[in-house]
């Protein structure tokens, strides 16, 4: 399996999701590997000191001469490794103009490695663009964080219609995971509102699970953590945990 986490929105618990669900299915006995397509590098930083890393995900896919198992490192957490990136993926797509290929890059980089690995995580950038197209090209599922807020829905339709574009033609087998409600805020009767809001509109394809607000969430990445070493008993840590339960389920 491997799930894109993506949503164009920025601030909806994305990268969030990539790690501590990544690191989920790793506490699971999966062999996983979490692929950052973000130039922001925020999955990274939270696993590696990014001065370390001379190789990132920007040369596997710009350059035909490294593999991505040549950019892998392990992480602290067992079973999970991670393909880092840097702020040179921001160039990626001025890079690529004009190639055949260019939306297939990254699923061709992917296609040796994937006997080695239970499960793929790719942390999607806040955008529609070429990163973003190559990650569900390469996927078997996409995974929506939405976030629990006013203008939650605002722009999915945009997403919806590049994954159908996406499935016309270069992927048909790409499925909707499911959507993911993220930070919740369970004592709003606003919030209760807009949780009802994406039900109707994406109906069983929502999780069960909801991630609520949670300032642990916002603070493991700091100490480079999952949320599962950093505060291990928080609701933040529960709710993962049981999004990579439903996760397994689905997938």
């Amino acid at each position: 399996m491997i799930v894109s986490i993506a949503n164009q929105k920025g601030g909806v618990a994305k990268t969030t999701t990539a790690i501590n669900l990544a690191a989920a299915l790793a506490m699971r006995g999966k062999h996983t590997l979490l692929i950052d397509m973000d130039p922001q590098a925020n999955s990274t930083m939270s696993y590696l000191d990014v001065r370390t890393i001379e190789r990132s995900v920007y040369d596997v896919i710009a350059e035909g001469g490294c593999p991505l198992s040549d950019v892998v490192q392990p992480t602290t957490v067992g079973n999970l490794w991670i393909a880092p990136a840097r702020i040179a993926l921001a160039k990626l797509e001025a890079k690529l103009v004009g190639e055949l290929d260019a939306h297939f890059r990254l699923k061709d980089r992917i296609a040796p490695l994937r006997p080695s690995y239970d499960v793929i995580v790719v942390d999607c950038p806040p955008t529609l663009g070429l990163l973003t197209v190559n990650a569900l090209v390469a996927s078997t599922h996409l995974l929506i964080p939405i976030q629990s807020s006013y203008f939650a829905l605002e722009g999915t339709d945009d997403l919806l219609e590049t994954v159908e574009k996406v499935r016309a033609r270069a992927n048909p087998d790409l499925r909707l995971l499911g959507v993911l409600i993220t930070m919740h805020d369970r004592r709003t009767a606003i919030a209760k509102d807009i949780r009802g809001q994406i039900q109707r509109v994406f109906g069983e394809k929502v999780f069960t699970t909801v991630i609520s607000k949670s300032v642990r969430l916002e603070e493991s990445p700091a100490y480079k953590e999952s949320i599962f070493s950093f505060a291990p008993e928080s609701s933040g840590a529960t709710e993962y945990y049981r999004l990579c339960e439903e996760v397994i389920d689905r997938g």
